[in-house]
């Protein structure tokens, strides 16, 4: 049979892939030993390899003793072949954070978004200055990826609503693409945590889970069968919206803080529950970091109790197995308060999910950012190799 077109290009095409994934996963790596993981002769890994190191995406990074012929050649992917950019953006901040293409973090900044009218101009000056600062220009970067509180359309992937951030509205994406390139992507901002749990966190290996994230607002992310659920609309995670028995329903959902579960477990509402038992702190991760030392288990059970609600409520529905807890509350609360809320969820709930504390080092947005902005620079790169 004649071989089809174009066949040994993509046969090419796969293997250099497949070699660039094992050089970040296992390297630095020799040539026989990139050939045994990938199942090539000696001959044709040799030949992947030239090729690579002619595309400037491999470089030889030292020396491995073998026998008693001469040492062998270790070969590494090359950072400085494409870099990443992920934001969190805030407010009152904008924090930007550039990886190099194996995922090593070159720089992280804050800096003030101005006034925040002009999102398109305060993205701009806050990437110019992380570039600025790593000693890299803003052609390097191969993509970039934004996240906010927004409700973000995953089918047009524009902000369809964000009541922190009014500026960020239908037509921002557009802009942005037009003065970065078209590598722009904005994604919710607890959808990023989730990946960041997938890839670095409690989550790791576990294709199904949900992460909470109680703090300043209450958001849900979930991944299902290893891909994050939005939803049609991308309203898939609003739980503060969540209606609960003995908390009053929104009459009016365009006002912020008025849901149920937020109502029920929002700052506010935690702070005087802290008032009401006698726990001190200037914030609510101050009173559970005090409530911890004190042992003042009354007001621990009774915040787990009220986030329990919320993990039960996904459970019976989704039944993801693990939730995550986030946010500043999960994060201070640890596994003692996530052993709670497991406890408490398994009283209300006849599906039993296991419940963890993040463990997500960093800033768990900008480290979700990163992950996505990672895997669209290196699907660009490691596809177009021949």
């Amino acid at each position: 049979m004649a071989q089809g077109p174009g066949t040994p290009r993509l046969l090419r095409r796969l293997n250099d892939r497949s070699a660039l994934e094992l050089l970040l996963s296992d390297g630095p790596l020799t040539r026989a030993e990139l050939g045994e993981l990938t199942g090539l002769s000696k001959v044709t890994a040799g030949q992947l390899l030239a090729r690579l190191e002619e595309r400037g995406l491999v470089e030889v990074t030292g020396e491995r003793a073998g026998g008693r012929g001469p040492n062998a050649a270790l070969y590494s992917v090359v950072p400085s072949s494409a870099y990443v950019a992920g934001l969190d953006i805030l407010p009152e901040s904008i924090t930007v954070g550039v990886a190099d293409i194996t995922g090593r973090i070159v720089v992280e900044v804050t800096v003030d978004p101005l006034d925040g009218k002009d999102p398109v101009k305060a993205v701009q000056n806050a990437v110019q200055r992380a570039c600025a600062t790593a000693s890299i220009d803003l052609t390097q970067l191969r993509a970039f990826v934004i996240g906010t509180r927004g409700v973000v359309d995953p089918r047009t992937g524009d902000v369809r609503f964000s009541y922190d951030l009014p500026a960020w509205h239908v037509g921002v994406l557009a802009s942005l693409r037009r003065t970065l390139g078209g590598s722009v992507t904005i994604e919710n901002d607890v959808n990023l945590v989730a990946l960041a749990e997938y890839r670095y966190g409690a989550a790791a290996g576990q294709d199904d889970f949900a992460v909470i994230w109680a703090g300043v607002g209450q958001g849900l992310g979930v991944m299902l069968g290893g891909r994050l659920h939005r939803g049609i609309t991308g309203g898939a995670g609003e739980i503060g919206w969540l209606p609960v028995p003995g908390e009053p329903l929104p009459a009016d959902v365009n006002q912020p803080q008025s849901g149920s579960f937020q109502r029920l477990v929002g700052q506010e509402a935690l702070a005087g529950l802290a008032d009401a038992y006698g726990v001190p702190g200037r914030s609510v991760p101050d009173q559970i970091r005090n409530a911890l030392a004190r042992g003042t288990e009354s007001y621990l059970d009774e915040v787990a109790a009220r986030l329990a609600v919320g993990v039960a409520a996904v459970s019976v529905v989704l039944d993801p197995g693990l939730v995550v807890l986030s946010g500043d509350v999960g994060k201070v609360g640890g596994e003692r308060l996530a052993g709670k809320v497991e406890q408490a969820v398994a009283r209300i709930c006849p599906s039993r999910p296991t419940v963890v504390s993040t463990t997500v080092a960093g800033n768990p947005i900008l480290r979700g950012a990163l992950v996505a902005a990672l895997d669209q620079a290196r699907e660009q790169v490691f596809s177009d190799t021949v």
